[in-house]
């Protein structure tokens, strides 16, 4: 998929999302915009760290919204570096200020992975690990079953656990299971689990049993995940052939926003 068909996966209700980030900002006067006026003005967006660029249709909603119209001097997925004018917005002064920090909030914070998400903005960070190349992962708690260690507890056992989610699930949803050793590893792959989570094994421990599962369940069909303190610099360490996925909650939780700048030019 191109990233420009990116933004066909988002819905009409990004609208409703958008309008009511609006009014949470001007719950009464704008003073602010009172000071500007209507004057018709030119704002340029400006990178002021390296990104990539991601989250193209919701700052064009927000300022279609406003009366304002956006030109772009790069497409969605490029890289940039500092300081790089991206686009151009025109509209009444007032407008383009009470756009400027929703919008920007926006295109800075939209990278994301697994479900730890900000609570109202899953979408868009969401939407922004698409364009930034990695994998969604489950998008909330009816896409997928993970049966973390509170699931697994509450009904006494991995198999137990499964029998009953598979009831609910049936034939369409994967079972991710969180194992924390090769034993409950293998319980799980009997037990007919979609996913094995190797929760926190690392180095040649999380080598040694992920070679170990595929050689023994040649006969059962299922992807190993590894979770559990992967980051940035040390994601390397946890390359391996028998490992399908890597689920990184750094993506979403701490992550370094991309500076952005809005400011409004004054033509010579």
């Amino acid at each position: 998929m191109s990233i420009s068909e990116y933004a066909n996966l988002i819905p009409e209700s990004i609208k409703d999302d958008i309008a009511a980030w609006i009014k949470e900002d001007i719950p009464s006067f704008d003073y602010g915009g009172y000071v500007v006026g209507e004057t018709p003005e030119v704002a340029i967006l400006y990178g002021k760290s390296p990104g990539v660029l991601a989250g193209v249709p919701f700052f064009n909603e927000v300022f279609s919204q406003l009366d304002c119209s956006v030109e772009w001097f790069l497409k969605e997925g490029d890289y940039f570096e500092p300081i790089k004018e991206i686009a151009k917005v025109q509209g009444k002064a007032c407008n383009i200020l009470r756009g400027e920090r929703i919008a920007l909030n926006i295109i800075a914070r939209v990278i994301a992975g697994t479900r730890k998400t900000t609570p109202g903005f899953r979408l868009v960070e969401k939407y922004g690990m698409l364009v930034g190349g990695a994998d969604t992962h489950r998008m909330n708690l009816s896409s997928m079953v993970m049966l973390k260690d509170n699931h697994i507890w509450s009904q006494g056992s991995i198999k137990k656990a499964i029998e009953r989610a598979r009831n609910v699930g049936g034939f369409s949803l994967k079972i991710d299971v969180e194992c924390r050793t090769e034993a409950e590893a293998d319980e799980a792959i009997q037990a007919g689990a979609d996913v094995i989570m190797l929760d926190n094994f690392k180095g040649e421990n999380l080598r040694t049993c992920a070679k170990s599962l595929k050689q023994k369940w040649t006969n059962k069909k299922f992807l190993l995940e590894s979770s559990g303190g992967i980051t940035d610099e040390n994601i390397t360490e946890f390359f391996c052939p028998d490992i399908d996925i890597l689920s990184l909650g750094c993506l979403s939780q701490g992550v370094k926003h991309v500076d952005f700048s809005l400011k409004i030019r004054k033509e010579s």
